[in-house]
C-alpha cells in the first residue's frame, strides 16, 4: 500500500514538527484509523501529498504498519525491545 512519489513531483517536503505531529497522533490512536480518516482527523491541517510523504517515510523507517483492513498502527517500541533480551546478544564462549 506504499505509494512511490517521484522526487521531481514533490512540491515541498514536510518540516520536522509536522512529522512529529503525525507520529504522536498515530501513537495515541494506534490502529484506530485508515489513511484518509487519519489525515482528516489530524490536529494540524496539511496537504495530502505531504501526508503521503510522511506515511511513506514512517513505513520505510519501520515505525508504522498497515494491517489487512488498512488501519495504521504504531510498531516502533525501542525501549521494550532492549529490556531483558540478553539471549539475543552474541556471547563469547
Amino acid at each position: 500500500m506504499q505509494i512511490e512519489i517521484p522526487k521531481e513531483k514533490v512540491l515541498r517536503y514536510p518540516r520536522l514538527d509536522t512529522v512529529l505531529t503525525v507520529e504522536k497522533f498515530i501513537q495515541e490512536r494506534d490502529g484506530e484509523y485508515k489513511k484518509k480518516k487519519l489525515w482528516e482527523n489530524l490536529p494540524k491541517k496539511m496537504m495530502y501529498q505531504t501526508f503521503h510523504l510522511i506515511i511513506d517515510y514512517l513505513l520505510y523507517s519501520k515505525k508504522i504498519s498497515i494491517d489487512s483492513e488498512g488501519k495504521i498502527g504504531w510498531i516502533f517500541y525501542p525501549n521494550s525491545a532492549n529490556k531483558n533480551q540478553k539471549h539475543l546478544f552474541w556471547r563469547k564462549n
